[in-house]
């Protein structure tokens, strides 16, 4: 073994373009697994700030509860929030409104949530819809509430953030939770819908059903899971890991076989020192190790240049958000990564270990080196 190493060591590949092969198959391997979670991430993320992972309210057949009341009453949010994998639960209330800015109408979801803003009839706004009206900071945004009657609240633009992500066409504002309440008309125990959030292990579509079932189990409520309600966003996502397996199997066959074009070129350069090793007593096996193992660190060496490559890469687009998506395409306005290391490290692993695999067939070729044909004595 010691002998391997020391003769793989003096040995040179002479394939740049094999290296740089090899580093660009490992940056489309790693670059697609760090931009498919982050698509996950935003996704999920967007999603969560819409409804939670899982939404209860009065009734299924109610979009989001508008109109129905349900009571959060203390002991019902203290059991659901100890529920295993509840990462937090918040209440709600929703009401379609149509607001009128400088006699441009457009209508919206009106969303209540606790904790919005210390001054009364303050809302926050999509910047989509911000656009659209010409709405600004500080502006205030007539609504109109209709039911029974109509009910008008001047509300001031506090805040304008930018849309999670397209999924509909409809604009999300959000006011505080006491002033849709009075909105209403209902007391401080009454919300249309309860929103859970999901630690990460139990963020995946089935873990969110089966939460949604204890939920409603627990709660007497209606349950619905995100995945369910936005069930076009992960049908998406299930397609992207589709591609990701289908780009991390060309890459690896791309790569695999420019290394065995590589090593063959070596192999034929080296029939003289085949024959030679042969001469002095080593076997086909170790022979073939030798080479292998300058293979092997050719390999090793395009892993780390096209890692790094994704590494930079993830740095510049996590903090600028250079290349820029159509959002009514993609659901996001710039392309996401997301670095899993464990992720990263295993596929790197799996790659590494099927292109060794590869590389066993052009080694076959070592066993057809006569030493008599190649050793000459001068």
């Amino acid at each position: 073994m010691r002998a391997e190493r020391f003769i793989s060591s003096r040995l040179d590949f002479r394939g740049r373009i094999t290296v740089a092969a090899t580093a660009v198959s490992f940056l489309v391997i790693i670059l697609s697994l760090m931009v498919v979670d982050g698509f996950r991430r935003e996704i999920r993320r967007g999603v969560s700030s819409l409804m939670g992972d899982v939404q209860l309210t009065a009734s299924a057949l109610s979009y989001y509860g508008e109109g129905e009341a349900i009571t959060a009453a203390d002991s019902l949010l203290s059991l659901l929030r100890s529920v295993r994998g509840v990462k937090s639960l918040s209440p709600a209330i929703y009401r379609s409104a149509v607001v009128n800015f400088d006699g441009n109408l457009q209508g919206v979801l009106v969303k209540g949530v606790p904790g919005l803003s210390d001054s009364s009839l303050c809302v926050g706004i999509p910047s989509s819809l911000a656009a659209k009206l010409k709405v600004g900071k500080g502006d205030f945004l007539p609504s109109y509430f209709i039911g029974d009657r109509v009910k008008v609240r001047r509300f001031r633009v506090a805040d304008i953030y930018q849309d999670p992500i397209k999924t509909d066409d409809r604009y999300l504002v959000y006011a505080s939770l006491e002033d849709m309440q009075r909105v209403n008309g209902w007391d401080s125990l009454k919300v249309s819908a309860l929103e859970a959030v999901l630690s990460e292990k139990y963020s995946s579509p089935g873990w969110q059903r089966r939460k949604a079932e204890e939920l409603s189990v627990l709660s007497s409520l209606a349950a619905t899971a995100s995945s369910d309600r936005y069930a076009r966003l992960y049908d998406w996502l299930h397609l992207l890991d589709f591609n990701v397996i289908a780009i991390l199997a060309l890459m690896i066959l791309v790569a695999g076989f420019n290394m065995v074009s590589g090593l063959l070129i070596m192999l034929f350069r080296s029939t003289g020192t085949i024959g030679t090793l042969k001469a002095l007593g080593m076997g086909d096996r170790g022979v073939a190790g030798v080479f292998l193992r300058v293979a092997s660190s050719v390999v090793l060496k395009g892993m780390a240049i096209g890692g790094g490559a994704a590494l930079l890469f993830a740095a510049v687009q996590g903090t600028t958000h250079l290349i820029k998506l159509n959002p009514e395409n993609y659901f996001v306005s710039f392309v996401p990564v997301d670095v899993n290391v464990l992720k990263i490290l295993g596929a790197c692993a799996l790659a590494y270990f099927l292109i060794m695999l590869i590389l066993l067939l052009p080694s076959l070729f070592i066993s057809k080196v006569d030493p008599a044909n190649t050793v000459r004595v001068r």
